[in-house]
């Protein structure tokens, strides 16, 4: 089974000029000499280092398209004929009680101080990205007005052009940072919350202290890494003296904007873009707990962290020291990775796949369950885009997992919900969108209903916002028929019982009954009395 064709993807921009492909490295049977491209290694032959990452920068989100042995499609959500579980305290189950629009699908999170979502969903680190950055009032709206958590990722303080520090080198002003904040702010009604990542950079920078006396914030997470990378974030810029300016706040900028040859190939016109790169962390029990405290000291309500795709080592250190230390949310990023800007290579082959990283996770948090040990509340991340992915994950780690952490699945909406307002002002409406009308009140179905909370504030609020709120209702009814399907009427209600494995392999993997294995006791009970 090949799992993935290398050196040609639609994410680098390369194609092979044959049909016929070598599987392991994906050159064309028959390279010619002479070829006129457009493969990764006859593209790499001239542009280089531009190759490894998906393009073009700020206008696209990029996803891996490893096809994995085994995945949440070898899972299948159990359906019940009797029963009810999770209906309010003392009400009797029956045809008229136990109807999926009752099903609950509100999740919390948080080891004491707990934050409610509407729905178990919440964004991926949308940070210093470009196509973060443009879309952000989309993005911040919509997640607010839905009830879920939006991640502010790293670096958004260290790329502000309007950044000042102090003489400490210390952040004193970030309007880039007070515009995200502010924007949730302004749409949230109790439940989510917005939380801003740091890295190694954001810690220099004073990231913490800045949103703690600034804007309050009641969270904060520390970043190990994700999915889709674990060298820290990246972004590109295409002017050397943005370049320039992020070398001096400390970044690492590839290729050296002051070296002469960068700069000469810069006026040449083949150097058009520099990559900013973060640092890489290292993580000790002790630093870990030391940088917990000292951001409680500093007045945050509740510390989470996010982690990445790597080995099961980390994986047990992650549930350990947040065990320890208190971590009100542990969300596990697994591989394949999608993001804005991330190494196409590392996206396709690093990291452990979601599948078997939260099998691994279960596996350990039950082991420190039995151990006496509290497991903090857990959020799973890697490639979910779909209610029913949703709930295998919530089922597959019950009862520790809380939530799915979503990237691309939550950004689309946004990208979706904006475009349609300028094609509507461009009089450019698609097929797809005009067979529906060509007013917002007649192309999105939640479109009036908002108009109801919001009133005249309707006016000022971003379609994309819309977008993402229409898929979010779209998303919770969805979960509320699969829930209702399985006689599960709140989400604390599912367990692992609910779900199958459809193979022998996802059965090993995630110590999910095999299809065939699945309640077998209690068929055969039925018919032996």
């Amino acid at each position: 089974m090949n799992l993935r064709q290398p050196n040609a993807n639609e994410a680098t921009q390369t194609f092979n000029r044959s049909k016929s492909v070598s599987p392991m490295s994906g050159i064309c049977t028959r390279c010619v000499d002479g070829c006129r491209g457009n493969c990764e290694i006859f593209k790499s032959s001239f542009r280089g280092r531009e190759v490894i990452y998906p393009g073009p920068f700020g206008n696209i989100t990029a996803g891996a398209d490893k096809n994995y042995p085994v995945d949440y499609s070898h899972l299948n959500i159990q359906g019940y004929a009797v029963g009810a579980w999770g209906l309010p305290e003392g009400e009797e189950p029956n045809p008229d009680t136990a109807i999926f629009p009752r099903v609950d699908t509100e999740t919390e999170y948080g080891w004491d101080k707990k934050v409610r979502m509407k729905v178990p969903i919440f964004t991926g680190a949308l940070g210093s990205t470009e196509i973060a950055r443009k879309n952000w009032e989309h993005f911040a709206a919509g997640a607010a007005i839905s009830g879920i958590t939006l991640v502010c990722g790293e670096n958004v303080c260290g790329i502000d052009p309007g950044l000042v520090l102090d003489s400490s080198k210390k952040i004193k002003k970030s309007p880039e940072m007070d515009r995200r904040i502010e924007t949730y702010k302004k749409y949230q009604e109790g439940y989510g919350e917005i939380l801003v990542q740091m890295n190694v950079e954001d810690t220099r920078l004073g990231v913490a202290e800045y949103v703690s006396s600034k804007h309050d914030l009641d969270t904060i997470e520390l970043k190990w890494g994700q999915g889709a990378k674990c060298i820290g974030g990246e972004i590109k810029v295409n002017s050397i003296e943005r370049a320039v300016e992020l070398k001096k706040r400390g970044y690492i900028v590839t290729p050296d904007p002051t070296d002469p040859a960068v700069k000469a190939a810069y006026t040449d016109g083949a150097i058009k873009e520099f990559e900013r790169h973060s640092r890489l962390g290292f993580v000790t029990k002790e630093g870990f707990s030391a940088e917990v405290d000292r951001l409680r000291d500093l007045g945050f309500k509740r510390v989470t962290l996010k982690t990445g795709a790597y080995s099961m080592v980390e994986v047990a250190m992650a549930l350990k020291y947040c065990s320890e230390a208190k971590i009100d949310l542990l969300t596990i990023d697994g591989a394949p990775g999608g993001t804005g800007m991330s190494p196409w290579p590392m996206m396709e082959e690093w990291g452990i796949p979601t599948f078997y990283l939260q099998s691994l996770a279960y596996e350990f948090s039950e082991r420190m369950s039995k151990r006496g040990m509290r497991v903090p509340d857990l959020a799973m991340a890697g490639g979910f885009s779909s209610e029913d992915g949703v709930y295998k994950a919530l089922a597959m780690g019950s009862p520790y997992f809380k939530a799915v952490c979503m990237g691309r699945a939550l950004m689309i909406p946004g990208f979706v919900g904006k475009n349609i307002g300028k094609w509507i002002s461009e009089n450019d409406l698609p097929k797809t969108v005009s067979e529906f009308g060509s007013k917002p009140e007649e192309i999105f179905v939640c479109y009036e209903e908002l108009a109801q909370r919001f009133g005249d504030d309707m006016k000022n609020l971003p379609l994309g916002a819309v977008g993402i709120y229409t898929y979010a209702q779209k998303f919770r009814t969805g979960l509320q028929q699969l829930m209702a399907g399985s006689r599960r009427f709140r989400v604390s209600a599912i367990t692992r019982n609910d779900v199958m494995a459809l193979t022998e392999d996802a059965s090993k993997i995630s110590g999910i009954p095999y299809v065939m294995n699945a309640y077998r006791d209690a068929a055969e009970a039925i018919l032996d009395e």
